[in-house]
């Protein structure tokens, strides 16, 4: 039978992009409540028990109450929020974390999607540390640009409604630096400490650039930028929706588009070297309502569903 996915939280960002993504495929049935009751909670969880997988858009304590009104043992559910993503039990949404991450996807009963940050992040230090040129302990400092829509509905508000013209054109935030996707960094990256992360939103839509810097002085002997590059080459060969772009040979020239990759599924890492000063910079593009969010939770539906 053609599998029943109902997305809670279908109105939000995330979710409206879920259901964009998943319009007009004939290989799974979308499950939606009436507009009266998406806020009832017995209608809702009349829902979560009745659909095959349950895709979560929800803030972090709206998925753990819908998590918790789950109660049939077959429903698979994938959790776009950010609370389960470093909790025992629940499948780490990211594909190309590792060799048999994929697979793990495919057999679990609960993922837990990605943030948009650590998308970018960890793949571009995981296979670093995996690899020994990164050591766990490195102090790392990643800042990143991201579209206001990933402020969610407050995002657009700002930039698109009633307040455009007192929207900021660029605001640096998380200055706490307690930001709460770099437990989920440290976490799935294996760094010892928790990383310096630095974000902010730009007077765009969507797309993130994503970049950390490297002293190669610092790093184990005899790396350098084309070691880096090589292990990340060597890491996301064949994968579908990883890219690395090849080593820029007149890098002042280039230009990173945080908009480049919007609409799509698609990551690109890029390695940039400055040989004199000895400093590299690690780069990732791509969107963060696309391989950031709902094209990552569709990827991880499409593994669990074998579609």
């Amino acid at each position: 039978m053609t599998p029943l996915v109902f997305i809670d939280g279908d109105q939000g960002t995330t979710g409206l992009e879920v259901r964009h993504w998943l319009a007009g495929r004939d290989d799974l049935r979308l499950l939606q409540l009436p507009a009266e009751h998406r806020k009832s909670a017995a209608h809702r969880a009349e829902a979560l028990n009745d659909c095959d997988v349950a895709l979560l858009c929800l803030p972090d304590d709206a998925a753990r109450e819908a998590v918790a009104l789950v109660r049939r043992p077959g429903v698979r559910v994938i959790d776009a929020s950010s609370a389960h993503r470093t909790s025992p039990g629940w499948v780490y949404g990211l594909p190309e974390l590792g060799a048999a991450q994929a697979e793990r996807i495919a057999a679990a009963r609960r993922v837990s999607n990605p943030g948009c940050y650590p998308t970018g992040a960890l793949a571009l230090l995981r296979p670093l540390v995996d690899a020994g040129l990164v050591p766990a302990d490195h102090p790392l400092v990643i800042h990143a640009v991201s579209g206001y829509s990933g402020r969610g509905r407050a995002g657009l508000e700002d930039h698109e409604g009633a307040g455009v013209a007192r929207a900021l054109p660029f605001q640096v935030y998380g200055l706490g630096l307690n930001h709460k996707h770099v437990p989920e960094i440290q976490h799935h990256a294996g760094l010892a400490h928790a990383p310096v992360f630095v974000p902010a939103y730009g007077h765009y839509r969507q797309g993130i650039v994503l970049t950390i810097a490297l002293h190669l002085r610092l790093l184990p002997a005899g790396v350098t930028a084309a070691t880096l590059h090589a292990a990340l080459l060597a890491r996301y060969a064949g994968q579908a929706f990883i890219e690395v772009q090849a080593l820029a040979e007149d890098a002042e020239a280039q230009r990173l588009d945080p908009q480049a990759l919007n609409g799509s599924n698609r990551l690109r890492l890029a390695v940039f070297s400055q040989e004199r000063t000895g400093q590299v910079l690690l780069a990732a593009v791509f969107d963060n309502l696309g391989k950031g969010a709902a094209g990552a939770a569709v990827q991880n539906l499409a593994l669990m569903l074998g579609l």
